[in-house]
């Protein structure tokens, strides 16, 4: 039975999440976590021209967390580049045969402006709910501590973001985030 096709819309904003294949770990080591990291760089650079823009990220043990916006070229061609890569590298580096992935990856489509700000602080939010911190900025895996201005600003384009807080503000968007902890 072929794939069903997704839904698609040129220079929309996206949540992707791509999960380990029965929920097992896709990253055992700091070295797999920047390899990720530098795949979604490459991926952005090697899609210049469609301006691929990264909101915000989350790499959990287990599964990854990105809002995109998009530009012209479907998001399949991007998330399929950086996945099956990483996906060599993990089976080359530790002796792993069969899929690395639980399924294709899941894109849901962002409508709001208040969808997209809960969609980051979701996404931001990941490693407490899942206890691996108490605070989002000791994570190192995630886009937050560039955001709060913990970390110098890579990969992300936090600008979109930070415009719906007086002024890009990091220190409102720090609140906003972590008022539910």
């Amino acid at each position: 039975m072929p794939t069903k096709k997704r839904e698609w819309y040129p220079y929309a904003s996206y949540h992707i999440t791509a999960r380990g294949n029965h929920r097992n770990d896709i990253f055992k080591d700091k070295e797999d976590f920047i390899y990720y990291l530098t795949l979604i760089k490459e991926a952005v650079e090697y899609y210049i021209y469609d301006k691929y823009e990264i909101i915000s990220y989350c790499l959990m043990d287990n599964h990854v967390h990105i809002l995109i916006k998009t530009g012209e070229r479907h998001l399949g061609q991007f998330i399929g580049k950086i996945n099956s890569k990483y996906a060599k590298y993990y089976n080359k580096k530790y002796n792993y045969i069969g899929h690395l992935f639980q399924d294709r990856y899941f894109s849901e489509l962002i409508e709001s402006d208040a969808q997209m700000l809960e969609t980051s602080k979701y996404i931001h939010l990941n490693p407490v709910r899942a206890k691996m911190v108490e605070k989002p900025e000791d994570y190192e895996w995630s886009s937050y501590p560039m955001y709060i201005g913990n970390k110098k600003e890579n990969l992300i384009c936090s600008s979109y973001l930070l415009s719906y807080f007086n002024s890009e503000n990091r220190e409102l968007y720090k609140k906003y985030v972590e008022a539910v902890i």
